[in-house]
C-alpha cells in the first residue's frame, strides 16, 4: 500500500471515529449542537478523501468534473435553501423527501456499477451481485415508499389507510417478484432482470407504505430511515468504500432502535403498523364510550384557571406546529411561572409527526429542555396538576385507547384526563389521525378553547397579564 493510500484510509478511520462520537453525543441536549458539529466535520474529511483519491487515479474527464461539481452545488443550494426555509409543520415532509433522495442515490450507484461489470470482459461476480441487489432493492423501496409518505404527510395523498382489491396481492406479489428476480440474477446476470428487480422494489415500496395510516407516521418515518442507512451501506460494499459502509451502518442501526423505541410506545408490533394504520379499528366489538356535552371556555375564564393555579402541566401537539405558535406558548409558560407556577411540558414519544417533533419545535422557543418531560416521567404527575393544557394534541391524549375495539386501542396515551381541570385549545372538533372523537373532549373537567393555536395562546398571555397587573 502507498503512502498515499495510507493517508486515505486514515481519514477514513478519522472520519467514522467522528461519525461514532457524533451519534454518541447527540444522545443528549447539551452536546447534541457539538454531536452534528463533529459529524458534519467528519463527512466533510470522507467527501475531500474521496475526491482526493479521484485526482489521484485520473479517471474523470473534464466534462465528467464539470457535470460533478455542477450537481454538488446545485445539490448543496437546494437542500441549504429548503433547510432554511422550510417550516416546522413541513419538517417531516422533508426528512421523507431526505430519505428518498438518500435511498435513490443508493440504488443509482449499484445499478451504474452494475451495468459497467455487465459490459465488462469479466462479467460481474457472484459477490458483487449480492451486494449490489441489496443495494437497489433496499434503496429503491425506500425511494418509493419514502415519496409516498411525504405525500400523505403534505396531504396530495390522503393520510388515511389506502387499500384496493387485491392490494396485499400486489404487494406480496411484487415481494415475491423482485426475490425471484434478484435470486436469478446470482446466477445468471442480466441487466434487463434487474430493471425488473427495480420496478419490483418500486411497486412495493407503494403498496407497502399506502395501506398505513397516518398516525403510524412517525414509526414509518424511522423505518425509512433506517433503510435509507442500510442501502448507503451497502452502496459502500459495492464501491469498496468503508467510510461509507460505517456512515449507513451507523444510520441503519439507529433508524432500526428508534423504530422498535417507537413502536413500543405506542403498543403495537412493527408488522402490524405494516399491514394496516390507524383509522381502521380493531375487528372486536368496540366498547361504547362515555357521552357528554362538550364545554367551550373564553380567554378570561381559561386565564384564571391558569393564574391560580399552582401546577400546570402542558400537552403539545402537531396543532401547534401547524400554527406555529410555539414562540406564544414558550411566552405564555413565562408569565405564569415568573408567578412562581410549576410549568413543565408532556412529550408522547409520536406527538406530530416524526421522531422528535415536539422536541424540536419547542427547542425552536427556547424551551428549557429539563422541562419537557417524556411520557413515563410525566404520566404520575397528571393527578397533582391543577390545569392541563393541552395544545392541538388529539389522539396521544384519548382515553378511548385504554378501550377494547378502538382504532388506537392498547396505545400508550398521556393520562390528561387525570389532572384537576383541562383546557383543550383546538380549532374544531375535528377527529386526528386515527379518525376516531376524543372522549376526553367531553369530560366534565375539559373545556374547549376553539381558535386557531397562535391566537389563543396570544389572548390567553394577555389575559394572564391582565390579571396579574
Amino acid at each position: 500500500m502507498s503512502a498515499f493510500d495510507w493517508v486515505v484510509q486514515l481519514v477514513y478511520v478519522a472520519a467514522a471515529t467522528c461519525f461514532v462520537l457524533g451519534l454518541h453525543l447527540m444522545n443528549t441536549p447539551a452536546t447534541a449542537r457539538r454531536g452534528n458539529q463533529l459529524s458534519t466535520g467528519g463527512m466533510v474529511a470522507a467527501v475531500a478523501a474521496t475526491l482526493a483519491i479521484i485526482i489521484h487515479a485520473g479517471i474523470i474527464s473534464v466534462t465528467g468534473w464539470i457535470i460533478m461539481l455542477g450537481g454538488a452545488l446545485l445539490g448543496a443550494a437546494a437542500g441549504l435553501y429548503t433547510a432554511r426555509t422550510v417550516q416546522m409543520t413541513a419538517m417531516p415532509q422533508l426528512v421523507s423527501v431526505f430519505n428518498a433522495v438518500g435511498g435513490g442515490a443508493a440504488a443509482l450507484v449499484a445499478i451504474h456499477d452494475y451495468i459497467n461489470l455487465a459490459g465488462a470482459p469479466a462479467g460481474v461476480p457472484e459477490s458483487t451481485t449480492v451486494t449490489t441487489l441489496l443495494d437497489v432493492m433496499i434503496g429503491a423501496v425506500t425511494f418509493s415508499g419514502s415519496i409516498i409518505a411525504a405525500g400523505k404527510l403534505q396531504g396530495l395523498i390522503n393520510g388515511a389507510p389506502i387499500t384496493f382489491p387485491g392490494s396485499r396481492l400486489v404487494n406480496a406479489g411484487a415481494a415475491l417478484l423482485g426475490v425471484g428476480a434478484a435470486i436469478y440474477l446470482i446466477v445468471t446476470p442480466s441487466v434487463a432482470v434487474l430493471l425488473i428487480v427495480i420496478l419490483a422494489a418500486l411497486v412495493f415500496g407503494v403498496t407497502m407504505v399506502l395501506p398505513i395510516g397516518g398516525a403510524d407516521m412517525p414509526v414509518v418515518i424511522s423505518l425509512l430511515n433506517a433503510f435509507t442507512g442500510t442501502a448507503v451501506a451497502m452502496a459502500g460494499f459495492v464501491i469498496g468504500n468503508w467510510a461509507l459502509i460505517i456512515a449507513g451502518a451507523l444510520v441503519g442501526a439507529s433508524g432500526a432502535i428508534l423504530t422498535k423505541l417507537m413502536a413500543d410506545a405506542m403498543n403495537r408490533s412493527l408488522r402490524n403498523i405494516m399491514i394496516g394504520g390507524f383509522g381502521t379499528g380493531d375487528s372486536g366489538a368496540a366498547v361504547e364510550g362515555p357521552g357528554g356535552d362538550v364545554r367551550s371556555i373564553a380567554a378570561d375564564d381559561a386565564a384564571i384557571q391558569l393564574a391560580y393555579a399552582q401546577k400546570i402541566i402542558i400537552v403539545p401537539g402537531y396543532g401547534l406546529a401547524a400554527a406555529q405558535a410555539q414562540h406564544q406558548l414558550a411566552e405564555l409558560a413565562s408569565v405564569l411561572e415568573q408567578r412562581g407556577i410549576e410549568v413543565s411540558y408532556a412529550i408522547h414519544p409520536v406527538a406530530g409527526r416524526m421522531p422528535g417533533h415536539m422536541n424540536v419545535l419547542l427547542a425552536e422557543a427556547n424551551v428549557p429542555y429539563p422541562l419537557l418531560k417524556e411520557m413515563d416521567e410525566i404520566n404520575p404527575e397528571f393527578p397533582r396538576a391543577d390545569v392541563a393544557l393541552v395544545v392541538g394534541a388529539n389522539d396521544v391524549t384519548n382515553p378511548a385507547a385504554r378501550r377494547a375495539g378502538t382504532a388506537i386501542s392498547g396505545m400508550p396515551i398521556l393520562d390528561v384526563d387525570q389532572a384537576k381541570s383541562i383546557i383543550v385549545i383546538k380549532r374544531s372538533m375535528a377527529p386526528g389521525y386515527a379518525g376516531i372523537d376524543n372522549e376526553l373532549y367531553v369530560n366534565p373537567k375539559t373545556s374547549m378553547y376553539f381558535a386557531d393555536g397562535k391566537t389563543a395562546l396570544t389572548e390567553l398571555t394577555a389575559a394572564v397579564k391582565t390579571l396579574v397587573g
